[in-house]
């Protein structure tokens, strides 16, 4: 057991509720591998409460923390200053206190990226449009991400078509809005919609139009395997899990709050995948 001490460094994640979130597994993981004299919090937060558990987090020492539904959006206004992720994801997931200020970035859209490269070998935003399947949080950040490492065009598909048109106007670029995948020619197949999920009905979808080299992910991770990537597999396509996703944008916050370079490999999968379904 490792004793804190009054120089650990404290981190935590920001909810309501919160006691779902892999994030102190993660995070505990990583201390403990590093032997960083330091902890990570699940904190739960009322959003009536939430500006003001953020400033009591500063003052009382915190190095920052991870922010998650519903306050990834209050998040943007408490921040004294917020990069561009955050920016272009009208959403903050991590916080940092320093010298007194609140800065704020959004990790979401590099998770989801260092996630594809790492599992699909190979892959590059550059090598062929993108279709995404909704029009949220997750979306706006995952779209952003491909567009600024070159993706040459995203599609987004979602059931409203005007939420979808909205989020491709404050994107900019070379976002389209379709009723239906245009397949075809993706290089690139992305859920960022809750079907699939765990208690939510299959995502029902013919990916026989999709080339051969194409990647379908998930970002769902509960299950690990769902019906989406069971019939990309069967396919012959490579399929990309939500958990990568999760653990890859969780690195940067460990590394500003702790000081060290976290790694995410098998080890680190099987500890915060223990509890979740395969399929």
């Amino acid at each position: 057991m490792r004793l804190l001490t009054g120089h650990a460094r404290l981190a935590g994640v920001l909810g309501w509720p919160v006691s779902h979130s892999r994030s102190p597994r993660l995070h505990g993981h990583w201390l403990a591998t590093l032997g960083i004299d330091g902890a990570y919090l699940p904190l739960p937060v009322h959003p009536d409460h939430f500006e003001s558990a953020v400033r009591a987090l500063a003052d009382l020492g915190f190095r920052g923390a991870n922010v998650t539904i519903p306050h990834k959006q209050a998040a943007f206004t408490v921040c004294d200053a917020v990069d561009a992720t955050a920016r272009r994801a009208g959403a903050v997931n991590t916080l940092v206190f320093r010298d007194g200020r609140i800065e704020g970035s959004n990790t979401d859209g590099y998770g989801f990226l260092e996630s594809v490269r790492a599992s699909a070998r190979g892959w590059q935003a550059g090598d062929g449009p993108a279709v995404l399947l909704g029009a949220g949080g997750a979306a706006r950040a995952v779209a952003a991400a491909l567009l600024d490492a070159g993706c040459p065009r995203v599609t987004l598909v979602n059931r409203s078509r005007e939420r979808a048109e909205a989020l491709a106007r404050d994107l900019g670029g070379p976002v389209a809005v379709a009723n239906a995948p245009p397949m075809d020619d993706a290089a690139l197949l992305v859920n960022t919609t809750s079907l699939g999920m765990q208690g939510q009905p299959p995502l029902d979808l013919d990916l026989a139009p999709l080339p051969v080299g194409a990647v379908v992910v998930d970002i769902v991770y509960v299950p690990l395997e769902t019906p989406l990537l069971a019939a990309a597999r069967a396919r012959g396509l490579r399929a990309v899990d939500g958990l990568g996703m999760l653990l890859h944008q969780a690195r940067p916050g460990f590394a500003a709050w702790f000081g060290a370079a976290p790694v995410v490999d098998d080890a680190l999968r099987a500890v915060v995948a223990a509890d979740i379904p395969p399929r």
